[in-house]
């Protein structure tokens, strides 16, 4: 594989990690820029005369927008931070841009490629495939305060993970909101039925606090019985934890969510980034109903 170049814009928690795990695949930094460099001008001057195969975009999601659009402008791929933008409206404009340039635009979700989760789905969907239906799925998502992140909402922050998920499981044009989406700044539900296509009848409860006095980030699992299949009932956790009972981070879902990125910055699986950047773009339009 090509020894690619980077720039890294927000070098804080999230940059940290990013830059780490892409240098561990070889990936070499260029330039490292801080989250205050906000003035386009400014962007400009840093990254002139450097030479790099893609961005990596790691700043507080309210300027994800602007610094997303400033590289697709110019054709130079990006791996940003979730969300994709703090509106439907901008983040379907970066996706149709991304489309327009033909310039990869991808949406760092890593539960997605959490080991976990891409068990429990493997399971999840052999289930599915047995015919059942009346499934009711309940995603909840919970951390103790943190000061991080806290210029967007609890859905930008927490709920597009778990709506990342479920779009990896079933068709956003086959699903709508059910009821009324209730909550706050800082904790949130909201509910979604599969109305039509072969897993109609399918609903999900998602649940997210960030104020919480716990963290739990788990799926649960309703069969109803159905014919000669008993009702089945589970529930699994997409988080390890320490020896304090605290979340730990798996390692293993940002090398899997690189890897595969890595693989799309050289030419492979095109049909599965635009899906991505599209289904990132999906979960910013629910999200923001609230």
């Amino acid at each position: 594989m090509k020894q690619y170049k980077a720039v890294l814009v927000g070098n804080g928690t999230m940059g940290k990690r990013h830059r780490a795990r892409f240098e561990a695949c070889g990936v070499k930094f260029v330039a490292l820029l801080d989250k205050e460099c906000s003035d386009e001008s400014v962007l400009i001057s840093s990254v002139a005369g450097k030479e790099f195969d893609f961005a990596v975009v790691a700043t507080p999601a309210s300027t994800h927008y602007g610094y997303v659009k400033f590289f697709l402008e110019r054709k130079i791929p990006v791996l940003v931070e979730k969300p994709l933008a703090v509106t439907g409206a901008e983040a379907q404009e970066l996706v149709d841009l991304s489309q327009q340039n033909e310039t990869l635009l991808f949406v760092a979700q890593s539960e997605c490629f959490n080991p976990l989760f891409l068990n429990f789905r493997k399971h999840f969907m052999a289930e599915l495939s047995q015919g059942r239906s009346a499934v009711q799925l309940e995603f909840r998502r919970e951390h103790r305060y943190s000061p991080r992140c806290r210029d967007v909402d609890v859905c930008l922050d927490l709920l597009v993970h778990d709506l990342g998920l479920f779009f990896t499981l079933f068709k956003y044009e086959d699903v709508e909101v059910s009821g009324s989406v209730l909550g706050n700044a800082d904790a949130s539900r909201m509910r979604l039925e599969v109305v039509r296509g072969p897993y109609k009848g399918v609903a999900a409860e998602f649940y997210v606090n960030r104020n919480s006095d716990v963290d739990v980030r788990t799926i649960s699992v309703e069969f109803g019985r159905q014919g000669n299949l008993p009702e089945s009932n589970y529930s699994v956790s997409l988080a390890r934890y320490d020896n304090n009972g605290e979340i730990a981070h798996i390692p293993d879902s940002l090398e899997n969510e690189h890897r595969f990125f890595l693989k799309l910055l050289d030419g492979a699986c095109g049909a599965w980034g635009k899906r991505i950047a599209q289904t990132a773009a999906n979960c910013v339009k629910l999200a923001t109903r609230i």
